[in-house]
């Protein structure tokens, strides 16, 4: 391995280390603020964790890395969809409706149902995309506003198509039957969501699209600059269109690994909340499929982790989210610093090699 290559993974390594270190100081210094006992916090948080608690991270991960990467198509064309977590809550709903009905056996169900999800995710990221190739509405604004209506538009709908369980103020679409729940795959003495296996190949396809392709190339390009890709004969309105409509499709699958694996019908307890994780984790990955695989597992180990911190410390375990926090800002701020340096190394090196030119003709004469 040539040295360039070593100084290039130790500056890609560089960036996660300085944020993790970064968000453990100031992490430690906020519970001793409060008067905490941050060793007893950070004993517990980085113990080895249980088998129960594995199987929970590995799914945890799971729902955040498909999150993430819906979030990190729409940052490849530099476009911030910051309307995951609506689009995949109406796209669950839609899914766990047409799963309910049962209207195809086992399998092809299932697969009608994943279908449904990706479509209906996809259309109401596209409304966001229209908007903003024709009427120029910034991204950012229109999919924080559709957040709130697709909780409400899934609201107005539970209710219309929703059951209610006896004894129970929970109401919940018709339960998915059996034929249609996705097995799950042993690990650890228990099962983690059979949905790992459709996110890994989500991760694939992401990876294969945006550095094999045409598509990705001019995704890329327009999205490092739209000036240079309209040059080129890219049409980057289209390719703000279609960017969307990926984006809300891989969005459309996030709560069906809950959905399939774990509540079996969409209710007013379903889990919100999992696209704002997946920007943080799309960050820090820089979203690269391995780097936000990493991100994912290190978010749901912090979370599952913190869960005995009320009971054991009485440290309330919403202090990961200080740390999660900290992590994002710190590796944005860090991976500037690192590419500053790697930039100046290069020019140091590419100087050396001019300078060291002339001197080598000379000894050749």
């Amino acid at each position: 391995m040539t040295q360039s290559r070593l100084n290039r993974i130790a500056l890609a390594l560089a960036a996660p280390v300085l944020a993790l270190l970064t968000a453990f100081i100031v992490t430690s210094l906020v519970l001793i603020l409060a008067g905490d006992d941050w060793i007893g916090v950070w004993s517990q948080i980085l113990s080895w964790p249980s088998n129960r608690t594995m199987i929970n991270i590995v799914n945890s991960a799971t729902v955040y890395y498909l999150s993430a990467v819906a979030v990190a198509i729409g940052f490849r064309m530099n476009l911030f969809n910051i309307g995951v977590d609506g689009q995949y809550r109406i796209a669950s709903f839609a899914a766990a409706w047409v799963a309910g009905e049962a209207w195809l056996p086992g399998p092809f169900n299932i697969a009608l149902a994943l279908v449904a999800g990706m479509f209906v995710g996809a259309m109401w990221a596209g409304i966001a995309g229209l908007l903003r190739v024709t009427r120029g509405v910034s991204e950012v604004i229109s999919t924080i506003m559709l957040n709130s209506i697709a909780t409400a538009v899934v609201a107005y709908f539970l209710r219309k198509v929703a059951v209610r369980e006896e004894g129970s103020n929970v109401i919940s679409t018709k339960p998915l039957p059996e034929s249609s729940h996705i097995p799950g795959i042993p690990f650890l003495g228990g099962e983690v969501y059979g949905f790992v296996v459709i996110a890994i190949l989500v991760g694939i396809g992401y990876w294969l699209v945006i550095n094999r392709t045409r598509f990705g190339f001019d995704l890329r390009a327009a999205g490092q600059s739209e000036s240079a890709a309209v040059a080129s004969g890219i049409n980057v309105k289209k390719m703000m269109l279609v960017t969307m409509l990926l984006s809300g499709a891989i969005a459309g699958l996030v709560g069906l690994p809950l959905l399939f694996g774990q509540d079996y019908a969409y209710g007013s307890t379903f889990q919100s909340g999992l696209g704002f994780a997946g920007i943080a984790i799309a960050l820090l990955g820089r979203n690269h499929p391995v780097g936000i695989a990493l991100g994912a597992l290190l978010f749901a180990f912090l979370d599952q982790q913190s869960n005995p911190l009320q009971i054991l410390l009485d440290v309330s375990p919403d202090i990961v989210k200080v740390t999660q926090g900290v992590i994002v800002l710190a590796v944005v701020i860090a991976y500037e610093v690192v590419r500053r340096y790697g930039v100046r190394m290069e020019q140091r090196n590419v100087a050396a090699a001019l300078d060291a030119a002339p001197r080598e003709k000379e000894v050749a004469r």
